[in-house]
């Protein structure tokens, strides 16, 4: 027996409004789009799933309730945090925060999509490396930082 990973399914209030979202500012494509399901180029599915499907049958979900807590946060990386930051801002979208620097260096924004999804924008790790060595640490301060092995603070700074 084979099981291999697939995509990750999110459960969408209005699949249109969810559509928008990931493509006009999470800059995603769409690979195919089955109406109320519809997959997209990094491997996230959001579906558009009916009140009465054995999913939140089952589990007691009321998909209307955008009150419920996220449980679940989807993290992507980029080389420039600062013009995510800007898009999300001209987009009016919800944030759980802004800019924030985490104890180990990296910039991270974490944000709500249109269904109360968490998601997380945070820099990539040969940005944030590069960023603490340019701000004037020596390899073995960013390695110190970063928990990143020395050598390998080595091959990503620039």
């Amino acid at each position: 027996m084979s099981i291999t990973f697939h995509s990750t399914a999110l459960f969408v209030r209005d699949i249109e409004v969810s559509k928008r979202f990931y493509t006009e500012v999470m800059e995603m494509k769409i690979e195919l789009d089955f109406n109320k399901n519809v997959i997209l180029n990094n491997g996230l599915t959001i579906w558009e799933i009916w009140q009465d499907h054995i999913i939140p049958d089952k589990m007691e979900i009321d998909l209307k309730d955008i009150s419920a807590k996220p449980r679940a946060e989807l993290c992507y990386e980029t080389e420039d945090i600062f013009a995510v930051h800007k898009k999300l801002c001209d987009n009016n979208v919800e944030f759980l925060h802004e800019l924030n620097e985490e104890p180990w260096g990296q910039l991270t924004v974490r944000f709500f999509d249109p269904d109360k999804h968490l998601l997380e924008v945070g820099e990539s790790l040969a940005t944030f490396v590069n960023r603490l060595h340019k701000e004037g640490r020596t390899p073995e301060q960013v390695s110190e930082k970063t928990s990143v092995p020395l050598e390998a603070v080595k091959q990503l700074i620039q």
